[in-house]
């Protein structure tokens, strides 16, 4: 499932020092605007201690995490709409995301330039929304003028069309992205083909210093991100991407060593994957056995032989019903065959909507 988290912010917020720790993918990154110029690719693996327990209890041959893309997308500054900075090539990175992870710097540094010459988290966010909204009423407007031409013929569906395309274009002139409209999924539908940035699920990532790492409700740039975010109803994940570059080059004991110094139960990058991985409406099922415990990525939604699907197209092709249990009975349990005993192992058919923890098997006939 090829669904990708963009990382934007304007130039020098910590955007690609936040990226190569994540991915440790070694994009290039220096203290001056646009030094990402094509959008970098990360596969990152999504830290779930359910798989860690299910490994326990399984004892497998082989461990195979779930996994999505994040993508670096270079820094957009005031007039990127226009083409200003790369402009149109940034637009154009973030319209093929499907989730935007916005970075915001919530630190003082004089060693760091800042590309409007002071730290101003919600100006920041203001004028990186504002292009996405810009960029969208052109391009609402230029499909109102198609769609006019066709409203002769009397289609239904075209003057649906249009009237949905005013609603839009009046609230991005009100300075309100897409996403705030509450669309219904037949009107997502409608105006799907214009992939529209702002109709993009978003979380802020407050880009923190290394003292308040431990601490950020300290920070008051911090709690200005979350106040305009709750207006959003967007998440904000505090984080420090120096810190987190740091963590990223360590491993085992001295990992564990270096978050206690810091204060921290966890790398922020844990926090900020699954936040974003919940962001993209995904949900993980797992398959356990003594070959092999892997965990699985569906959306949100998705009905049992769909989800068998996305092992093999035969396993959707051929299904007959799947044998569930959910992750919390099984670890309870201990064992499939303990779980058997209590009555907790389902046969679930066809319309069975799949929930995220669920330990599934799959029979199916071709």
């Amino acid at each position: 499932m090829a669904l990708k988290a963009g990382i934007v912010g304007l130039p020098n917020v910590g955007k690609s020092t936040l990226f190569n720790a994540i991915t440790q993918a070694g994009a290039e990154s220096a203290n001056y605007p646009f030094c990402t110029i094509d959008p970098n690719v990360g596969v990152v693996e999504v830290p779930d201690e359910r798989l860690n327990k299910l490994v326990e209890l399984v004892v497998p041959k082989s461990i195979v995490p779930t996994a999505f893309e994040f993508v670096d997308i270079a820094g957009l500054v005031a007039g990127a709409s226009k083409g200003e900075g790369l402009g149109n090539k940034f637009l154009a990175h973030i319209r093929e995301v499907d989730a935007i992870v916005h970075v915001v710097r919530c630190f003082q540094d004089e060693n760091i330039t800042h590309v409007s010459g002071k730290v101003d988290p919600i100006s920041d966010i203001t004028t990186i929304n504002l292009e996405l909204i810009l960029a969208d009423a052109d391009s609402v407007e230029k499909k109102i003028e198609r769609s006019r031409k066709n409203l002769k013929g009397g289609d239904k569906k075209v003057a649906q069309e249009v009237e949905l395309l005013e609603r839009i274009k009046e609230s991005l002139y009100n300075d309100m992205p897409v996403r705030s409209m509450d669309l219904t999924d037949d009107e997502k539908l409608l105006v799907r083909d214009l992939h529209l940035l702002t109709m993009k699920p978003v979380l802020y990532a407050t880009n923190v210093s290394e003292a308040e790492v431990a601490n950020s409700d300290g920070n008051e740039y911090v709690q200005l991100v979350r106040k305009f975010a709750a207006e959003q109803g967007a998440e904000v994940v505090p984080i420090s991407a120096k810190v987190e570059s740091e963590i990223a080059e360590l491993e085992g004991e001295d990992k564990e060593m270096f978050l206690q110094e810091l204060g921290m139960t966890e790398s922020g990058l844990n926090r900020l994957i699954n936040s974003a991985y919940k962001l993209l409406g995904l949900y993980t099922y797992f398959t356990a056995g003594v070959q092999e415990v892997r965990a699985w990525t569906i959306r949100q939604g998705t009905k049992a032989p769909q989800a068998a699907g996305v092992i093999h197209t035969d396993f959707e092709r051929g299904f007959i019903r799947a044998e569930v249990v959910s992750f919390n009975d099984l670890a309870a349990g201990g064992s499939m065959a303990a779980v058997r005993e209590k009555g907790q192992l389902r046969l679930e058919g066809k319309e069975y909507v799949v929930r995220d923890g669920d330990v599934m098997h799959f029979r199916f006939n071709v």
